[in-house]
């Protein structure tokens, strides 16, 4: 019983302090403890965690305290969102460069500065491994439906320009003597 109400009283006392510091708002963005959402309501003893999915997080305010929170609207609403993109080696890289960046900038949601910025992250196995950065201001309005309609662009716009997308590929080469049909 002592644990308990020392658990209950430790919720009691950190909310005061978030309340305090405000380093926690209603309506703020946030990742506790791998759960991303909106704080829908906070009270002395814990925070509710809207997800995306509909979903609502009870979080005890001792968590927030003890626990790395990710505020994504502490001081400011931009958020920056990576979409990888690959292509192949053989694609024009410059234009798939270009075409990733226009592509971003006819998205409503892209902020205009910082503008979109595509970035050479790797030659890797199977293609050119490429990333287009955006920001965004309304992070409550979801990652998800945003890197959809993106993608979807940048297939429209690579089909249209023959830039690939590969896929992975191995060579296999077999090495020994060779023999005939007939075994000799």
């Amino acid at each position: 019983l002592g644990f308990w109400l020392q658990k209950i009283a430790s919720s009691y006392v950190s909310g005061f302090i978030i309340l305090l510091d405000r380093s926690i708002r209603i309506g703020d963005m946030v990742t506790v403890d791998n759960r991303m959402g909106r704080v829908t309501q906070l009270t002395t003893r814990y925070i509710v965690v809207k997800g995306r999915d509909g979903t609502e997080a009870i979080i005890p305010n001792d968590t927030l305290i003890t626990s790395t929170v990710l505020n994504h609207s502490y001081s400011d609403r931009d958020t920056r969102i990576g979409i990888p993109v690959q292509i192949s080696y053989a694609s024009d890289l410059e234009n798939a460069m270009r075409i990733l960046v226009d592509v971003a900038r006819d998205h409503p949601r892209v902020l205009k500065n910082p503008e979109p910025k595509a970035l050479i992250k790797e030659f890797a196995d199977n293609g050119i491994q490429l990333e287009l950065g955006v920001w965004i201001q309304d992070p409550e309005e979801g990652q998800s439906n945003l890197r959809s309609d993106i993608n979807l662009g940048i297939w429209r716009e690579f089909r249209k320009h023959g830039i690939e997308i590969p896929f992975p590929q191995r060579e296999v080469r077999l090495i020994g003597p060779s023999t005939d049909a007939t075994g000799s």
